[in-house]
């Protein structure tokens, strides 16, 4: 099949440092290729993938994530581009599945967000204005969470196995990674591991000032020797830190919708102990790959049994359920189902209300408060 796939225009593909997204489209991206198809992609620019034609709209990256300007462009420049593929896969946003909709080409749209928020709205409106939009949803808790919008299949997100270092063993400290936000649980995982009596390495993101007053308020008066901040971690860095672990801790308060976090610890083999929230329970296997339980306080009772989690098995986990070939197998279906499926249709009007302002964070660095490893230091 000739695949095309529209990717965001903020960040280019495959990602130098922050991008969940774009992660995911380059490995798609790759691996659609290597099933033997024609692939397509439009992404911002700088964008690379070996084997795939790559259009960018855009002269240069965007100045800001949210630009409406370099938004439209973008996703109208892409459909353009993709005018002769036989389907689209969509990962852009609201705006790409409102247009893509709309068009000749079979296109399904990937919801990356969580439909407990304001984006629910959006793409009640969306469905409304486009009735033909299809989606696809990355885990069944997503798609639950709005079983009324019309979701094609779920396809759980992915990474790339071969990239990921595994460790049969830890340096006995606790991990603790992700967004410096409540619902992620950072204050509650200080606790857990000062409790159990383990160091806790907190790897994080803190660049917006929400992020940074969540720091200065519930983390920061808890740091100390047991305690480490060590700021936004690059990707080596990030699975370094990973893999040395002897768990990582995932208490949140939200419903994920899925969780990139806990398939790269397990990938390293790390096993994860979590609070039953969202999609953690379709990617966390129980007693196999770490614990999974309703509260924070029942994640305490569990902490000391981290020793009976096999790592290998952690690894092999993801490598069966979230390898690039297992994102290329997931979607082989709803793919057959829209191939010959090309049809002239007449477009809806085109109505759009502008989303909330986006929470992806700025392409520029700030500087974050970092406190050196513990880890490091004993190398």
């Amino acid at each position: 099949m000739r695949i095309g796939l529209l990717a965001p225009p903020w960040i280019p593909i495959p990602p130098p440092a922050y991008g969940g997204i774009e992660r995911i489209v380059a490995l798609q991206a790759a691996g659609l290729t290597a099933a033997g198809h024609d692939v397509t992609l439009v992404a911002a620019p700088g964008s690379a993938i070996p084997g795939v034609r790559v259009v960018s709209p855009l002269e240069c990256l965007p100045a800001q994530i949210g630009m409406a300007t370099d938004e439209w462009r973008h996703v109208l420049g892409g459909l353009d581009a993709l005018c002769d593929v036989d389907a689209v896969l969509d990962h852009s946003g609201p705006l790409g599945a409102l247009l893509s909709a709309q068009g000749i080409v079979p296109a399904l749209h990937v919801v990356h967000g969580s439909l407990e928020t304001e984006l629910l709205d959006l793409y009640n409106g969306l469905v409304a204005r486009a009735p033909q939009l299809r989606l696809a949803a990355i885990s069944r808790s997503q798609r639950q969470a709005a079983p009324h919008l019309p979701f094609a299949g779920v396809c759980h997100n992915a990474i790339d196995v071969e990239a990921v270092p595994f460790r049969a063993s830890s340096e006995g400290y606790l991990a603790f990674l992700g967004r410096m936000a409540p619902e992620k649980g950072a204050a509650e995982a200080i606790a857990l591991a000062r409790d159990a009596g383990l160091p806790l390495l907190i790897a994080a993101k803190c660049r917006e000032p929400a992020e940074q007053a969540y720091f200065e308020h519930a983390v920061a008066p808890h740091l100390g020797p047991d305690v480490v901040f060590l700021g936004e971690l690059g990707r080596e860095a990030t699975y370094d830190f990973l893999s040395r672990a002897a768990a990582m801790l995932f208490p949140i308060s939200w419903r994920e919708p899925f969780g990139m976090v806990l398939v790269e610890a397990m990938a390293c083999g790390t096993p994860v102990l979590a609070t039953n929230r969202g999609a953690v329970s379709e990617i966390v296997r129980d007693g196999l790959t770490g614990f999974v339980r309703d509260t924070t306080a029942e994640l305490a009772s569990v902490i000391g049994r981290i020793g009976e989690i096999d790592r290998a098995a952690c690894r092999r986990h993801v490598a069966e359920n979230f390898s690039s070939a297992a994102l290329v197998r997931s979607y082989a279906p709803l793919l057959a189902s829209m191939h010959d499926s090309r049809m002239p249709t007449l477009a809806a009007p085109l109505v759009f209300s502008a989303p909330a302002p986006s929470t992806r964070p700025l392409l520029a660095q700030h500087a974050l408060p970092r406190t050196q490893p513990a880890f490091a230091a004993a190398r």
